[in-house]
């Protein structure tokens, strides 16, 4: 395809967009919901598109270690073995327009991470939606200095520190090739996210992620930072899954903590998130706890993320609405102002 033709096909594409987004809303919106944890990726983030996943799962995948893990990990997301998966968009394009097509019906204001432009891209198209964070890990080339992110958090390009994924580089957040990161996230007092928990099934052994290791699951390789930093406003992504008693002790030791659910919410098997969900809110901890959706590449896993939330049985009405949107508005410090504008007819940036 020449370049030309390739031009107006994503001309094309965008106009669609633009066109759809400019349609009018006669019917009163839901109630808010913050998610704590969106990805502005490309479609090819996760390999080459479409790819299917499980929302949730019934079962997680087994390796025979003669075969290569990338071919079983591919072969995986190629044929989802469940009756509806939900397949991954083609294009950049879709991966945006569904994405926002979702929160703006189910008037969700998004904690947003990603590449540059994308970031940019999809902050233009939903200003009001989109709540830019800075990602970090170690494995960008080259690594931003302290310097930068404290220059890129001065001039509030971002309105949060997340999500750090330094866990794939084989890194604890307490290790002092991160301290003067943590320095600045406390100086600037910007929330900061860390991936605490699951990575995709056989991190350790797909290309990119060779010192990935699962004893870093442990919220507990927090502690040393929190010590050193106790004015670190900091959220623990993915819960720390599946280290339950590791989580309700930092969480007991240190009460600034918060926690959002991720992508336990929807790859896990129901059953299992409900269990870990039910004991975190049991032991006391339910205002601690924040929606996050961790979509990547897949729009489509926002709602059954949501739905995880609303269909557990062990949560009160209160309760689910603390959790899907009161938390985080009081993590984030939302002035009564805000809130007010996050319960109308239209989206409002923190």
């Amino acid at each position: 395809m020449t370049k030309p033709v390739k031009r107006i096909f994503t001309t094309a594409a965008t106009l669609l967009f633009l066109a759809e987004t400019t349609r009018s809303i006669a019917q009163p919106l839901p109630p808010p919901i913050i998610d704590m944890h969106l990805h502005s990726d490309a479609a090819d983030s996760n390999g080459p598109p479409p790819l299917g996943i499980c929302a949730p799962a019934a079962e997680l995948p087994t390796w025979d270690p003669r075969e290569s893990w990338p071919v079983a990990f591919t072969r995986w997301t190629k044929n989802p073995e469940c009756e509806r998966p939900v397949w991954s968009p083609t294009t950049d394009v879709e991966v945006m327009r569904q994405t926002i097509e979702v929160l703006r019906r189910r008037n969700i204001t998004a904690i947003t991470s990603g590449p540059q432009p994308h970031l940019d891209r999809w902050m233009k198209a939903e200003p009001d939606r989109i709540v830019p964070a800075l990602g970090f890990n170690f494995a960008t080339k080259p690594v931003p200095s302290p310097e930068q992110v404290h220059r890129s958090l001065r001039e509030k390009r971002y309105r949060a520190f997340a999500e750090v994924g330094i866990q794939y580089q084989g890194v604890s957040p307490s290790d002092a090739r991160f301290e003067p990161y943590l320095a600045v996230a406390e100086k600037m007092d910007v929330p900061m996210g860390i991936h605490i928990g699951t990575g995709p099934p056989g991190a350790r052994y797909l290309p990119p992620f060779p010192n990935y290791r699962a004893r870093l699951h442990s919220p507990l390789v927090l502690e040393d930072a929190l010590a050193r930093h106790p004015r670190l406003r900091v959220w623990i992504m993915h819960a720390g899954w599946p280290m339950l008693d590791d989580l309700l002790a930092v969480l007991w030791a240190h009460p600034q903590v918060h926690v959002d659910v991720g992508v336990i919410s929807w790859v896990l098997p129901r059953k299992e998130f409900h269990r870990y969900l039910q004991r975190i809110v049991e032991a006391g901890f339910v205002k601690r706890v924040m929606f996050g959706s961790d979509q990547m590449n897949w729009p489509g896993v926002i709602e059954p993320a949501i739905e995880a939330i609303e269909s557990a049985l062990f949560l009160s009405e209160k309760e689910k609405r603390e959790i899907l949107f009161e938390n985080a508005a009081r993590f984030l410090r939302l002035t009564p102002e805000e809130i007010a504008e996050l319960h109308g007819t239209s989206g409002a940036r923190p």
